[in-house]
C-alpha cells in the first residue's frame, strides 16, 4: 500500500506541475493576445485621428479660401458699381449717328 500511495502522490505532483505549466501558458498567450490587440487598436486609432485631422485641415483651408474668395469678390462688386457709375463717352461728344 505504501508503494501505491506514493506512486499516487508522485503522479498528483507531475499532473499538479503540468497544470501549472499550462496555466502559466496560457495566461502568457493572454497576455501576449491582449498586447497583440493593443497594438492593433492603437494603430487603428492613430490612422482614424490622421484621417480627421486630413479632414479638419481640409475644411480650415477651404473655410480660409471661400473667406478669401468672399473679399475679392466683394472688391470685384465695388469696382464693377464705380465702373457702372461713370459715363462711357465723353462729356461734350457728338451722339453715335
Amino acid at each position: 500500500m505504501m508503494v501505491s500511495k506514493a506512486f499516487s502522490e508522485q503522479k498528483a505532483r507531475k499532473w499538479l506541475w503540468i497544470a501549472l505549466g499550462v496555466f502559466v501558458a496560457v495566461q502568457i498567450y493572454f497576455v501576449q493576445e491582449m498586447i497583440a490587440a493593443l497594438f492593433l487598436f492603437t494603430g487603428i486609432f492613430v490612422v482614424c485621428a490622421l484621417v480627421a485631422l486630413v479632414f479638419y485641415l481640409v475644411d480650415r483651408a477651404s473655410r480660409w479660401g471661400l473667406g478669401a474668395a468672399e473679399i475679392q469678390a466683394k472688391r470685384a462688386l465695388v469696382v464693377a458699381e464705380e465702373i457702372s457709375k461713370k459715363q462711357l463717352r465723353r462729356p461734350r461728344s457728338e451722339p453715335a449717328q
